[in-house]
């Protein structure tokens, strides 16, 4: 025979009609609406750059790793700790991934996972929330 043109239609045409059957089997859930409809959605209040605690030292330099390494081996309570910024560097949440050397620190963040500031207060440390 001749070929014509589109002679199902073009595309998706008839997805809800003479091609029923292909899409119930083919493509399970490809029409209808799930969830909640959410009224002029902006990104920005869901913008949330994350640190794991692994990287955390990485935002330091090693010279200043090692002087305050330094201090804090005198053993005196009032030594300097580092403090660590991380808004600072483009991230608002600190996440518990990996370990953190036995060194006191205190980090700043706007967000901190339960298990983040856990392993932050055993070496130490203390988390500041920044608003």
């Amino acid at each position: 025979g001749k070929h014509r043109k589109h002679p199902g239609g073009r595309g998706m045409a008839g997805g809800l009609h003479h091609m029923r059957i292909l899409m119930d089997k083919c493509h399970p859930g490809y029409f209808g609406k799930v969830g909640m409809r959410y009224f002029h959605k902006t990104q920005g209040k869901f913008f949330r750059p994350t640190l794991n605690l692994d990287r955390l030292w990485s935002l330091v330099s090693h010279q200043h790793r090692a002087i305050y390494a330094k201090k804090a081996e005198t053993g005196n309570e009032k030594t300097p700790v580092p403090v660590i910024d991380v808004t600072r560097s483009g991230y608002s949440k600190v996440l518990a991934k990996g370990t953190i050397p036995d060194q006191p620190v205190i980090v700043k963040a706007k967000f901190f996972s339960k298990l983040a500031e856990q392993k932050i207060k055993e070496v130490g440390g203390a988390c500041v929330l920044i608003a």
